[in-house]
């Protein structure tokens, strides 16, 4: 098994990656970071002085780019892109021209530059609608948005690259909750639990749907685990990532408690019920990734909540109601259009 000693993380300033970039400092990982770094340039700034760490502001569009800073880099975790259904629909070219036709690039000057793991994080909203009790990997892909679709191209086309010297491995995550240094506001734990705090009540759309959810801590320890593993546990794989199923209205009722117990001053929180036409609902099993790589994650939703209604209370996310930068289409609006519109060379 070669030896990974230098990490490119692509989107390393986004909401999970500034989670997981100073855990592969702290495991001995060298971290080049490639963003627009467009919800902030401080988000690294706990380790920003770490000699093991580059960051460069680019775009993975920027085929030139790529092929400056992929050599020397043994692994790649792509985790960049445009994130979730309302921030693509905004404006589906760029949504297009980043999630999709600069992967296979990417994919292949990886390899050209002599990258040997490449993790590519897909998504669990690739399954799209289905009432199976427990979604395997093997389960049919039905995605429902432009989103999911490309995200479901993309393992496709990272299977075609598997070979002896290129180790290719695929996620698909539950949805992610809990606090970040860059924080997304935008995903269902965690703006169920922003509007409890700062609302004073809770909207449920829908309710009935079920949504698989997995702990930020847990995301990012797994993609660390993945960087180790040997080749032949996860070459050519695809792992669903996931802990608990929780229905929409579920995760309303934990937000309510759990804001209850963290701010016993407060009133208790009604949760107010109206109808959606979001048909997304799934319960994926994470059966596979336990088997075969003993990965069995160790936080909650609960602990998740607990977190955000902490870090609120600590004054670490103000504004969080007002400020675009927890809120992915909000950025996307706001956003420098010269910047997204950037061509590939």
């Amino acid at each position: 098994m070669k030896t990974i000693r230098t990490v490119m993380v692509t989107g390393g300033g986004g909401y999970v990656g500034s989670v997981l970039v100073p855990k592969l400092l702290q495991a001995g990982y060298a971290v080049r970071v490639i963003d627009w770094y467009l919800y902030g340039e401080d988000v690294l700034d706990s380790v920003r002085d770490h000699p093991g760490l580059e960051q460069i502001k680019g775009d993975i569009r920027d085929q030139e780019l790529l092929r400056d800073l992929l050599p020397g880099c043994d692994a790649v975790i792509h985790l960049a892109c445009i994130s979730n259904d309302p921030s693509f629909e905004l404006n589906p070219q760029i949504g297009r021209s980043v999630n999709y036709e600069a992967f296979r690039p990417l994919v292949q000057i990886s390899m050209d530059c002599g990258v040997h793991r490449f993790i590519y994080a897909s998504s669990s909203s690739v399954y799209g609608v289905s009432d199976e009790p427990n979604v395997t990997e093997e389960h049919r892909l039905a995605p429902l948005t432009d989103y999911s679709k490309y995200k479901a191209l993309c393992e496709g086309i990272l299977a075609q690259f598997q070979a002896p010297r290129f180790t290719g491995v695929i996620v698909r995550p539950a949805t992610v909750c809990g606090y970040s240094p860059r924080q997304r506001l935008d995903l269902t734990v965690n703006i169920l639990t922003s509007h409890a705090i700062h609302n004073g009540k809770i909207t449920v759309f829908g309710g009935l749907q079920l949504r698989p959810n997995i702990h930020i801590q847990d995301m990012t320890d797994l993609y660390v685990q993945l960087l180790h593993e040997p080749r032949n546990r996860v070459a050519g794989k695809i792992f669903n990532v996931g802990y608990q199923n929780l229905s929409v209205g579920d995760i309303a009722t934990l937000v309510r408690q759990v804001v209850k117990e963290e701010m016993p001053e407060r009133e208790v929180v009604p949760i107010v019920t109206t109808e959606s036409d979001d048909k997304r609902s799934y319960h994926i099993s994470s059966e596979k990734i336990q088997r075969e790589l003993g990965f069995v994650p160790k936080h909650t939703v609960e602990e998740a909540v607990r977190d955000l209604a902490r870090a609120f209370g600590a004054g670490k996310l103000p504004n969080a109601m007002t400020d675009p930068r927890y809120y992915n289409v909000r950025m996307m609006q706001k956003a420098d259009t010269s910047l997204l519109e950037g061509a590939a060379t």
